[in-house]
Parts: C-alpha cells; structure tokens; sequence
C-alpha cells in the first residue's frame, strides 16, 4: 500500500489523473464498512438514510453499499456483499480479513468516491483503491478506538490504538466525525482537518403518535402506575446497561426498565425486562414513544443516534454529562448525570421525574425537528463529496435549489 501523507489531496488528483471529467453529470459514490449487520443499529441506520435521501435528492449521484455478508452476492440494487467470517458472539456482525479481495471489489465498482466507514479492513481497502483509482475517499469515524481499547484490554492499551487509528484517518482526503465529541478526539490525536457532523434523524417515522401505550404495557406485564424507561442497543462493555441496572435496583418501585435488543447480555434483575432486536424502524418507533423515558449511561458514546430517534418520538432523555450524547441532551430535553455510575444516574432520574416530563418530551421532540433533520446533515455531506471532487452532481438540482 502507498503510503500517503495527511497533506496528499487525492481528490484533486483524480480530477488529474484517471478521474472521470467533471463534464459528465452521473457521479458514483460507493459506502463501505463492517460496521453492517442484520442486527446493527446507527450505522446501518445512517447508511440506508442517507441512500433513501439521494435517491430522492441527488438523482445524478448512484450510491452503492460494499459491506460482509453470508456470500458473495450482489442484490442489483446497489448493494455488495463480499464472504467474511462471522465473529464469535458478534451479534451478526462479520469480521473482513483479506483487504486486497476488498479493494478489488471496490476498485471493479468504479467509483468516483468512496465513504468507509470503518478504520478495519474495508476502510485500509478503501484507501488501496482510492489510491489506485485516484479518486478521493473519505473516513467517517464511528468509534472511539482508544477509549474502546481502555475497556476492553486496560488503560495502557488506550494510547497505542489511539496513534494507530490517528494514522489511519490521515490518510483520508477528510475525516468526518458524527459528534464534535469524535471530531475533537481525532484533532487533538494529530488527525487536524477532522469535521464533526452530528448526524440525523427520520422524524416521520420516529414521532410521538406512533405510541400504544397500555399495549406494551400489557405486553410486558407492567403496571399503569410504573414507570418504564427504556434502552435499545447492543450489550456491548461501553453501553455500560450494568450502570442503568444497578441505578433502577436503587430506585426500586414505581420504575422498571426495558432493555430492546440486549438479549441475554443484560444484566439479570427483577426490575428489568428485555425483548429481542427490533427490526422494523416503524416498530422500533411504537416502542419508544410508549415508554416514560430513554436512558443511555455510555460516557464515551461517539453520537448515538437511538437517543435522537427517542427525542424525535417525544421522550425526554437521561444521559451522562460527556461524550457524544452531552452535545444532544440538556436541561430543556432532558437530565444529565454527572457520571456515569449508579448513584448519580439514579439521582437524575428522580430529577427527571420531579419534572413535567410530558413538557420535556415535548421540547425533545421539537429539538429534534428543528436540529435534528437529515436534510442538513446529507447536505453539507454532498458539500464535502463536491469539493473533494469537483462534481456538480452533489449539488441541488436547480429546481429543488430555487425552492
């Protein structure tokens, strides 16, 4: 692999050498990551946005997805899967192994830039063939390498990961983070140009009348008088649900808890109930807006993207008072612990419900609309694909832009 330098602009030479001439209007822009799996949650969720979004925006751009899966195999709708192993206890996920298979694949789809959206093997891939393609490509940081390293394998670990993954993302045209949380991690690791830009999230399928409330509550076994906060996502170490379990065994009656995708990951208690993965965003949405409350104790979370999916259904959030989730809740949507430990997040929960929380929910919701849409995240997106290539594809079309 060529070894680039975080000056080297390869957008500026695929427009010089090789890269298709900006005369022509059709741009192929192709996303690629091991972060995709039938049980992911964010960033599966953002790809298949942002895919729905140009389709209906930048008509010009064609979008394909290179991602692992069971066999080689091609939908003809534009997505890619390429035989990767699955991990042991990954929860679906498939861990790439040779980058060349990868880069060929990706080289043989053409692209006039390329998204990954891992540092793993189909990100090292990505840069092989944006360097033998010479076409730009971009790095979006969903993980904290470093601090999942700390958790995972001990503090000593955090700093080693923490330069490898640096030198990864300089190697990209640009690094983009989904918080500024991420964004300035990576800047103050060396990575200096990275961008943060939150991400989005479907306010029309994730609203506050999607609720049935007595349903679930019969569903679950849980009284009217109770109050259910609610979690979805993996039981990964970082989500720390031992930290949500311990603070509702504190809190004990009127509050119960529900873990939506935990499985048997969760920590055991008689105040906490778990239902499987939710697959369908529709269901997803009913769920949420059900429950009183959406809770996530992960201090180190890039973004998290269930949190505003959970605003956007009109419940108010309680979070810690760090990480990527800081950025999305405050007073007016929700109450932040100052720590991520049992007792401190126990006590903003009580805080939380001293509060009209109906009026909490509401304000989580208009927060939502008014921040939150994809429209503005896709757009300074395109933005960023159109400067690194010079394409006008990424641009509105003149009708859309005069409206």
């Amino acid at each position: 692999m060529t070894d680039l330098r975080p000056d080297q602009n390869l957008g500026q030479r695929g427009l010089e050498i090789g890269g298709r001439p900006p005369a022509e209007s059709a741009v192929r822009l192709v996303d690629t990551t091991m972060l995709y799996a039938p049980r992911s949650g964010g960033v599966r969720r953002y790809l298949s946005s942002k895919r729905s979004w140009l389709a209906g925006n930048r008509p010009e751009v064609r979008h394909t997805l290179v991602v692992p899966g069971a066999r080689d195999s091609h939908d003809g709708q534009g997505r890619v899967s390429i035989y990767a192993a699955p991990l042991p206890f990954g929860a679906g996920y498939r861990w790439p192994v040779v980058k060349q298979a990868w880069m060929e694949r990706l080289i043989r789809q053409q692209p006039d830039i390329i998204e990954a959206g891992d540092p793993y093997t189909p990100g090292l891939a990505a840069l092989r063939a944006g360097d033998a393609l010479g076409v730009p490509v971009v790095g979006f940081c969903h993980t904290d390498l470093g601090k999942l390293a700390a958790l995972h394998i001990g503090d000593w670990a955090e700093k080693p990961v923490q330069k490898r993954w640096a030198a990864i993302y300089r190697q990209f045209d640009q690094a983009v983070a989904p918080s500024r949380f991420i964004a300035g991690r990576l800047i103050d690791a060396g990575v200096r140009d990275a961008i943060g830009l939150p991400l989005g999230v479907d306010t029309a399928v994730f609203r506050p009348d999607r609720a049935d409330r007595d349903g679930l509550r019969r569903r679950l076994g849980v009284a009217e008088n109770e109050r259910l906060l609610v979690f979805a996502g993996r039981p990964a170490k970082e989500k720390k649900l031992d930290v949500l379990v311990a603070a509702i065994e504190r809190l004990g009656h009127p509050y119960k808890l529900l873990f939506v995708g935990a499985g048997g990951g969760a920590p055991v208690s008689d105040r906490a109930l778990c239902i499987d993965y939710v697959r369908d965003p529709l269901e997803l949405a009913s769920i949420l807006a059900s429950c009183d409350a959406f809770v996530h104790a992960n201090d180190n979370e890039p973004f998290g993207l269930i949190v505003l999916e959970a605003m956007a259904c009109g419940l108010p959030v309680v979070g810690v008072a760090a990480g990527g989730v800081a950025e999305s809740v405050d007073a007016a949507v929700g109450q932040l612990a100052y720590a991520s430990e049992s007792a401190a997040f126990a006590e903003a929960i009580e805080a939380l419900f001293e509060r009209d929380t109906r009026l909490v929910g509401e304000a989580a919701r208009r927060r939502a609309l008014e921040r939150h849409g994809w429209d503005a995240v896709f757009v300074e997106l395109c933005a960023i694909y159109g400067r690194l290539t010079g394409r006008a594809a990424f641009e509105a079309p003149a009708a859309q832009a005069a409206h």
